[in-house]
Order: structure tokens, then C-alpha cells, then sequence
């Protein structure tokens, strides 16, 4: 739905320097989503610098993971308290100044630290602001936006494995660190170029003395809510406080609640076979090169995908019901990985991986955008925060099942098919409950047009002006200065 125009700047644009923003969020989104994956590169010699275990060094990845997924409410609270733009720009100095600090590590715990939760941290303070900012700048081609912006990951995917190799063998780990900290403070330039929609002052015209209408000035902006500060505020408590900027009256929508129960259980599978691929070849008596081509397959095939299937998602054909569309793109990934264990040679595995990479695609591009279709633009801040901390146990506990399977069979098949039957499973409960939330929408209006219609049922002005107050109230802060005006008005006319 489209976002509220009351009280507001301008609506979304759907072009122009919404470009512009669009490439910013594709630098951003693919450092977040592919950087934690580059890593892996470095872990042997540091392995091997500190005398760990490859379970000991593996957790620097899964720390940055969960960091980056577990911070989505503090990002969704400071975007709604700040904006996006100096968000992402504090996120990437982080991202840089973690990296740079790990070079000069000396031990695994510090590595955990500087890595793990200071990196960590950066990266989630860049993705979510970059995926709200389109929902901002786009309405009509927003599929569109959303998929060249989820394009960033494989393409920084691919960048970022050749860069960290020659960097490796030319400067080594600590030397590699401290450039690849210098790298993602371009983050900071990206989130330079998310200029916020409406930056000049609306101001509200009264018909008030002089002395009034100074204090009746106000800045209405799209992209970061002003705080409005009054007696009342002093005495609320924490919770009231938080949930200013987390709405959490969506766990009361029934279409959030599907998309959250069936996007937990869908990450339950889905990073699990990009891990497991390349050891998988191997294991079937493959050479490592040709085994890490794979992945570069898998990625071309996903940078192809993503904005493709955006602009598919945007025909008047699919943007109506895109939720069945993203139901049918997770179980055509479950499907992929029911079949993998068939491909017992190279050329079956090269197949696997482009239509692995091509379910991934899929997935990937209408992952924000079917969530803002369910909630909509307004409520979009605060569903991703509270969608990616769900998120956050089993994407951390999906690799590990899938490994703890391997080491009890010996076989990577029983993984495989773990994966693609949870997969399979999410996408056939998010199309039958999705099937059902478009049911009982559709009874619902129906119920409110007969209402609507029925003169007994027509409201009194005094019921109509509550419920135009709990709107008003609904919409946040954005229409604090109009209500401030209405009741300054009303003192006006008192003789206040």
C-alpha cells in the first residue's frame, strides 16, 4: 500500500536521484551480505598464527553473521530516529575502524571483538537503512530498486574473492585487514549519496498572533521522524519509549506473523549448501579449483537473477499477488536441493549451481520487498528490525545442523536433503497462508463496504473524530506538529 501523503513531503519519486540511492544501497547491501563470506579466505594462516582450531576460527564469521541480524532492531531505531543517511555513514566508519583494528590483533578473542562485533555491528547499520531508503524514493518500480540493490551481494561476491586472494599473497592477513578496512569506508560514501526525501522545511501557516507562529514552525521530513518533546514524554517508561520506534503492535498483524514464522524456517536451510558446496565437490574426488568455480557459477547466475526477477515481481501480472511468487521461489530452491545429491558428477553439479544460483536470486530480491508490500512503507522501519532479529538463531544454526549431519552419516547428501525439505516446507505454509491472509482481506473489505453502505451503521461526528484522533496517532510523530497547531489554534480561540 501506498504510504500515507498526510502531513508529509512529497511522495516517492520513482526516479531521478532515486538512482543515485539505488546504487548506493547495491555498494552497501553487497559489503553486508558478501563480506562475512570473503572472509573465510584469511582463516587458515590465521588459524595458524594463533594455534586455533578451525571451529575456533570459524566463529569470527558467525559472530559478524549474528551481529549483523541481531542488530536490526538498534538499526531500525536509530534510522526512525535519524535518518538513513548518517546511519550508514556512522555504520562504515565502524566497518572501517574494526577491520584496521584487527590487523594489530594478538590474540582470537580480540579478532572476535574487532571482527566479530565491531565490523559486525557496521555491516548491520549499513543494510537495513539501504533497503529502507529505496521503500522511500520508490513506490511503482520499487521490485524494480530492490532487485539491483540486492544485486550488490554477488557482485561484490565475485569481486571480493579474487581481491582478497591477491591481497593475501602480497601483503598477508594483518596487511590485507588494514586495506580491506580502507575499502569499506566507502560505506560511508555510499550513505552520503541517501539524501533525504523532503529536506526543505514544510511549514505550517497559522492564523495566529506573530508570537505563535514562531513556535508553529516546523520541519516535516520523509526519510528520519522529528522528536517531539512534551510533559507527557518525561513520564513514560522504557517500554513506551522503545516502542516509538518499534512498532510492535505488528506482531498483531496476521501478515507479518506468516512472513516472520515462514522466513525463520526458511533460513533454517538456506545458507547451509552455499558452505557445503565447495566441500561437497571435493568430497566426490573433484579438484579445489574447479570446486570454487562452482561458486563463481552460482554467483553470475545470482547477479543475473536478482534484477530480473524485480522486474518480473513489477508486472501488472505478478505485483498484485507477489507473495505466491516468493512462495514459489523458496520451493523451488527446496526443490534444487532435494536433487543435488543426484549430481554425482562435475557437469550435475555445475547444473545444480545455476539453478541453484537462480532460486538464490529469486529469494534474495523479494526477501524486503514482500515485507513491504505486507506492512507497508510507514510500518517497513520497524518489520525489518523485528524480522531480522528472528532471523538471527537459524541462520546461526543452519550451517552447524547441516555440518553436525555430515560428521554422524559420513555423507553430504543427508544435508542436502535437510535443507530442501525445510525449504520445501516454508514455501508450501507461506503460499497456503498467504492464500488465506488474501481470503480474509478480502472478506474484511467486503464486511466494510456493506458497513459503509447500511445507513444504520453511519458514525456520529463524535466517533468520527476519535477515530480520526487514534489515526493521527498511528501515523507517529509526523503529525505531532499539526496537532501541536490544531491545539494552538483551539487556546487562540479561548482567549488562552
Amino acid at each position: 500500500p501506498a504510504p500515507a501523503e498526510a502531513g508529509r513531503a512529497p511522495g516517492p519519486p520513482d526516479g531521478g536521484w532515486g538512482w543515485v540511492v539505488v546504487f548506493g544501497a547495491f555498494v552497501s547491501i553487497g559489503f553486508a551480505y558478501a563480506f562475512p563470506k570473503g572472509l573465510a579466505i584469511f582463516f587458515k594462516e590465521i588459524q595458524d598464527f594463533f594455534g586455533t582450531s578451525y571451529s575456533e576460527i570459524a566463529w569470527v564469521s558467525s559472530i559478524m553473521l549474528a551481529t549483523t541480524y541481531g542488530a536490526g532492531p538498534i538499526s531500525s531505531i536509530l534510522v526512525n530516529r535519524y535518518g538513513s543517511r548518517p546511519v550508514v555513514m556512522f555504520g562504515g566508519l565502524l566497518c572501517g575502524v574494526g577491520m584496521i583494528s584487527a590487523a594489530f590483533c594478538t590474540s582470537i578473542l580480540q579478532l572476535y571483538i574487532c571482527v566479530g562485533f565491531i565490523t559486525g555491528f557496521g555491516l548491520a547499520l549499513n543494510l537495513q537503512p539501504s533497503v529502507i531508503i529505496i521503500g522511500k524514493y520508490f513506490l511503482k518500480r520499487r521490485p524494480i530498486a530492490n532487485g539491483l540493490a540486492m544485486a550488490g551481494s554477488p557482485v561484490m561476491l565475485c569481486t571480493l574473492a579474487p581481491l582478497n586472494q591477491f591481497l593475501f599473497d602480497n601483503f598477508g592477513w594483518r596487511g590485507s585487514f588494514l586495506i580491506l578496512g580502507a575499502i569499506l569506508l566507502h560505506c560511508c560514501v555510499a550513505g552520503a549519496l541517501f539524501r533525504p526525501i523532503g529536506a526543505g522545511t514544510a511549514q505550517v501557516k497559522t492564523q495566529v498572533t506573530e508570537d505563535t507562529k514562531d513556535a508553529l514552525k516546523v520541519k516535516i521530513t520523509e526519510d528520519g521522524p522529528m522528536e517531539s518533546k512534551t510533559e507527557e514524554e518525561g513520564g513514560k517508561d522504557c517500554f513506551e519509549k522503545v516502542n516509538q520506534y518499534l512498532d510492535f503492535s505488528l506482531f498483531k498483524h496476521r501478515g507479518f506473523l506468516i512472513y516472520l514464522i515462514g522466513n525463520v524456517l526458511m533460513f533454517l536451510g538456506f545458507f547451509a549448501p552455499i558452505v557445503f558446496l565447495a566441500p561437497y565437490a571435493k568430497h566426490t574426488g573433484i579438484d579445489e579449483y574447479s570446486a570454487a568455480f562452482l561458486l563463481s557459477i552460482l554467483a553470475i547466475v545470482d547477479m543475473v537473477a536478482r534484477p530480473t526477477t524485480g522486474i518480473v515481481a513489477n508486472s501488472r501480472w505478478v505485483r498484485p499477488r507477489i507473495q505466491y511468487f516468493f512462495s514459489f521461489a523458496i520451493a523451488f530452491n527446496g526443490a534444487c536441493h532435494l536433487l543435488c545429491p543426484l549430481a554425482s558428477s562435475y557437469t550435475g553439479l555445475v547444473v545444480y549451481s545455476s539453478f541453484f544460483g537462480l532460486a538464490f536470486g529469486m529469494v534474495c530480491a523479494m526477501l524486503f520487498e514482500t515485507l513491504m508490500d505486507l506492512v507497508g512503507a510507514a510500518r517497513f522501519t520497524s518489520a525489518v528490525g523485528l524480522v531480522t532479529i528472528a532471523e538471527c538463531c537459524t541462520i546461526l544454526l543452519g550451517p552447524p545442523v547441516g555440518g553436525i549431519l555430515i560428521d554422524t552419516f559420513g555423507d553430504y547428501k543427508y544435508m542436502f536433503i535437510k535443507c530442501g525439505a525445510v525449504m520445501v516446507l516454508a514455501g508450501t505454509f507461506l503460499f497456503i497462508m498467504n492464500y488465506y491472509n488474501y481470503r480474509m482481506l478480502a472478506k474484511e473489505e467486503k464486511e466494510r463496504k456493506t458497513k459503509e453502505e447500511d445507513p444504520k451503521s453511519v458514525r456520529t461526528e463524535n466517533e468520527g473524530k476519535k477515530i480520526w484522533n487514534k489515526d493521527s496517532t498511528q501515523d507517529g510523530p509526523e503529525l505531532e506538529p499539526l496537532r501541536e497547531k490544531g491545539e494552538g489554534i483551539k487556546k487562540e480561540m479561548n482567549g488562552t
